[in-house]
């Protein structure tokens, strides 16, 4: 029985996914979301308007951070109350490295599956 092809226009694609996230003691301490959480109060330089910058409420950015250093025992945001200027809130060292080392992570676990994916999986016959 000859097998109906698909135009190629209608053809879905498979790919492999991947999420990458850092634990500690089996509890999640670090992930995409909290990189890019970081990288807004970076830019920002403030946790409310990181939160305006991601769409997200100030308590929910807020709590996260929070969270997140609870579990890791150390600080990742510095802030200060009041002053002239928007930039309140500046991030450790810590967190600096954190996402520094988690994006290049990040990064090489998602060109070695795709690398195993191609690899293994002839997508043109599935």
């Amino acid at each position: 029985m000859a097998r109906s092809r698909r135009n190629p226009a209608e053809q879905k694609r498979m790919k492999a996914r991947l999420k990458v996230w850092l634990e500690m003691d089996d509890n999640y301490v670090f992930g995409f979301g909290m990189s890019e959480i970081l990288k807004a109060v970076q830019s920002a330089g403030s946790i409310k308007a990181a939160a305006n910058e991601l769409g997200k409420s100030y308590r929910y950015v807020w709590g996260r951070i929070k969270k997140a250093e609870q579990a890791i025992g150390e600080p990742l945001v510095e802030t200060r109350v009041g002053g002239k200027g928007t930039s309140r809130s500046t991030l450790t060292e810590l967190a600096g490295r954190l996402i520094a080392d988690y994006d290049a992570l990040r990064g090489r676990m998602f060109d070695v599956v795709q690398q195993e994916f191609s690899s293994r999986f002839d997508t043109e016959r599935i």
